[in-house]
């Protein structure tokens, strides 16, 4: 059980819980109340960045004490947004868009806390290369690991890594929906025992 400052994450996600979970014992959640829609020509970068800090911000609010963490994943073929399909049919119809094609999933994360220190903000993109894919592949895939959930329909973390050629990133964990080597040193920095 580690000493220091009280964590909370800015989100239910459970992909981030488990994530979280990894690096600490115990810590809180909470829904963060944001707007998550784009700006009008708002880059996805800047999106998943200005989401990250609204997330925390909403936190920082409730909990001054404690660290918070807000964290927010877009990701994107070329300009186009790709968000959640919620359907098995978008699923498939989102997963044979991005056959053949490299989707970058740009994943931003602000602390903030104890205190009103200064923010720590980081943004990591990993590219993800699609291989082509038939609509029966994408179908068997979808049925499989149920990504409905998930931004660009795949789980890397599960089966997903089938559809794929190639995953260029600097931390494994961020795909995921937390970077954990960078967000590792952030909670040090604040004062959260890590080990």
């Amino acid at each position: 059980m580690g000493h220091g400052p009280v964590v909370f994450l800015a989100s239910q996600s459970p992909y981030r819980r488990e994530l979280l979970g990894r690096l600490l014992d115990t810590f809180e959640c909470f829904r963060p109340d944001v707007d998550e829609s784009p700006l009008p020509a708002e880059p996805p970068e800047q999106l998943a960045q200005r989401l990250a800090r609204l997330k925390a911000g909403a936190g920082a609010a409730n909990a001054p004490g404690a660290v918070v963490i807000g964290s927010d994943q877009v990701a994107a073929l070329g300009t186009q947004l790709l968000g959640k399909p919620g359907s098995v049919d978008r699923a498939v119809s989102q997963l044979l868009q991005c056959s053949g094609q490299v989707v970058a999933f740009h994943t931003a994360v602000c602390v903030l806390g104890p205190g009103s220190g200064d923010q720590l903000e980081h943004l990591d993109t990993t590219r993800v290369r699609f291989r082509n894919l038939s609509e029966a592949d994408a179908r068997r895939y979808v049925e499989a690991d149920q990504p409905l959930d998930c931004a660009g329909s795949f789980k890397a973390e599960r089966r997903g890594v089938i559809l794929l050629e190639s995953i260029d990133s600097r931390d494994p964990t961020a795909i995921q929906g937390l970077p954990l080597i960078w967000l590792a040193d952030a909670l040090r920095q604040r004062g959260v025992q890590i080990i």
